[in-house]
């Protein structure tokens, strides 16, 4: 027997996403997601620990120099992640 209210997956999902207020921490997560692509795998490679709190990511990095070199590029990082999510969900970094 088929039943008559058929519904697309893909539209059931964007419901709950709406409905539960998800869109955003889902575009935190593949931001984060993409953090190598953003600033290739070198620097990914010595920055660990990345998570974003209202709009503040923060990163931690092995290595002291490095720190130094991201905290110089902080403004190109915030506004290549901002490209990559599409919006502005990142405000500040912060860099430990």
């Amino acid at each position: 027997m088929r039943r008559s209210n058929t519904q697309k997956l893909s539209d059931i999902l964007k419901d709950y996403i709406e409905e539960n207020r998800l869109g955003k921490k889902l575009t935190e997560v593949d931001l984060i997601a993409s953090w190598e692509k953003v600033v290739g795998p070198m620097i990914a490679k010595y920055t660990e620990s990345l998570r974003i709190n209202n709009g503040t990511l923060f990163v931690k990095s092995s290595s002291p120099a490095l720190r130094s070199e991201l905290v110089m590029m902080k403004e190109q990082l915030k506004a290549r992640l901002n490209e990559q999510a599409g919006e502005d969900i990142i405000k500040e970094i912060i860099f430990r």
